[in-house]
């Protein structure tokens, strides 16, 4: 089965559906290749001082750099493009909100074999979620292009139907290959992995995942950027990073305070999250059986 392609002009609901179907696929050219270029200007320093990984899985000849939103103006445009968290929403529309999971430049160096392949909700503890709940939706970015030689994306379209804690080889697999500027689409309960880079260039892409908003963050966004930087960035990035609840009464600070209060205190208080949205949840359950709201 191959990766589904689509146009910049692709509508949310068309990408978020052959997600659900193959768990898979690709938005071309989303953004200019020079976008990729400035990005990357950004970066270099940090790119340069980050350590190869500890150990296979991390890839002992690969650099995965984070903390992107405190380093990288350009790569908090990407975190906000309008196309990806219209798609993310439509994936994760089971749950109240949603939050920004982790922020990576992935660069895989020469001769990195390939990755195990895996499911990235194994993160979860390897918690058995039911399959098609999808809790995360994940993306990456092409800061080069990606192809099957210098260690593009390695997926199993349509395996995020399949059973949990499988095993399989590269041989399983086929190359998620898209040019400069694209951005391949993948649900935490696709098995994929990073290929072998077979060439003598460094294969870069942006990885910026998403998830429930009432699972824990990969990276942790609070340490990663600090509070003097946070205090500047726009309302919405702030909600998504996770100044926000999850749902009802979830995440909020001491007195039932919003978490935003805590590097916006200018902004109105919000207190706790809409009990109404809350209690429409429990409608069945309340068909069923047993009684009325209570307040």
């Amino acid at each position: 089965m191959a990766v589904q392609h689509f146009s910049a002009a692709a509508k949310a609901e068309e990408v978020a559906e052959a997600l659900r179907c193959d768990g898979v696929a690709v938005i071309d050219r989303l953004v200019d290749p020079s976008t990729m270029d400035r990005a990357r200007a950004e970066l270099a320093p940090y790119m340069a001082a980050t350590q190869a990984g500890p150990d296979e899985f991390s890839g002992h000849n690969t650099r995965r750099t984070g903390g992107l939103i405190a380093r990288s103006p350009t790569c908090r445009e990407l975190i906000m493009n309008a196309t990806v968290l219209a798609t993310v929403k439509e994936v994760l529309s089971k749950a109240t909100n949603f939050q920004l999971h982790l922020t990576q430049i992935i660069a895989i160096g020469p001769d990195q074999p390939a990755q195990t392949i895996h499911r990235d909700q194994w993160a979860f503890d390897f918690f058995p979620f039911p399959s098609g709940y999808d809790v995360q939706c994940n993306t990456i970015w092409a800061m080069t292009d990606f192809t099957e030689a210098n260690g593009a994306t390695r997926v199993i379209p349509g395996s995020n139907q399949r059973e949990d804690r499988l095993l399989f080889t590269e041989a399983d697999t086929e190359a998620a290959e898209m040019s400069k500027g694209s951005v391949l689409f993948y649900t935490g309960s696709l098995y994929h992995g990073g290929g072998a880079n077979r060439s003598s260039d460094v294969r870069c892409g942006i990885n910026i995942t998403y998830a429930m908003a009432w699972l824990r963050q990969e990276e942790n966004q609070y340490l990663s950027v600090p509070h003097e930087i946070a205090r500047e960035l726009p309302v919405d990035l702030l909600r998504l990073m996770g100044y926000a609840r999850g749902a009802y009464a979830l995440g909020y600070v001491d007195d039932l305070r919003d978490p935003i209060e805590l590097v916006r205190p200018d902004l109105p208080r919000a207190g706790l999250g809409d009990l109404d949205e809350a209690l429409d949840l429990l409608e069945p359950a309340r068909i069923a059986g047993t009684g009325s709201r209570s307040r």
